[in-house]
């Protein structure tokens, strides 16, 4: 008997919960919020949110982007990136807009304006330096 698995739906929200650690890749086609830590890369067709207890050590490919957390990684953000004063980024930023409040810690580069890729399918990855 074959087993069917139901498509997941654009409008739903995956949350990573504090004290919660993932080593891997994560490819979602909603939203995402985490509170946890991860090692690897994301994949969001939607928006992420890295929450101020927020750990993600790995590269982002999302639609758009709230970071209060620590990344240590690339990031490419087809829309908008917001970056919170408790924010710490070490990596590359490529996004099309950025926000940026004060207090927030920022060592990398920045390509701001150009539209950045769009989140894809897994079999697409960040570009390595």
């Amino acid at each position: 008997m074959a087993r069917t698995v139901a498509p997941v739906e654009e409008n739903k929200r995956n949350t990573i919960a504090a004290g919660t650690k993932i080593k891997g890749d994560v490819i979602c086609n909603g939203d995402i919020r985490i509170d946890g830590e991860i090692e690897g890369t994301i994949n969001c067709k939607g928006k992420l949110v890295l929450g101020p207890e927020g750990q993600l050590k790995g590269d982002i490919l999302c639609n758009s982007a709230e970071i209060m957390g620590k990344l240590i990684g690339k990031m490419m953000v087809q829309e908008l990136l917001s970056v919170k004063a408790t924010a710490n980024i070490e990596g590359d930023i490529k996004t099309s807009r950025l926000a940026i409040e004060p207090d927030a810690i920022f060592t990398g580069t920045c390509d701001m304006g150009k539209t950045a890729p769009s989140p894809a399918s897994k079999e697409q990855a960040i570009p390595k330096k």
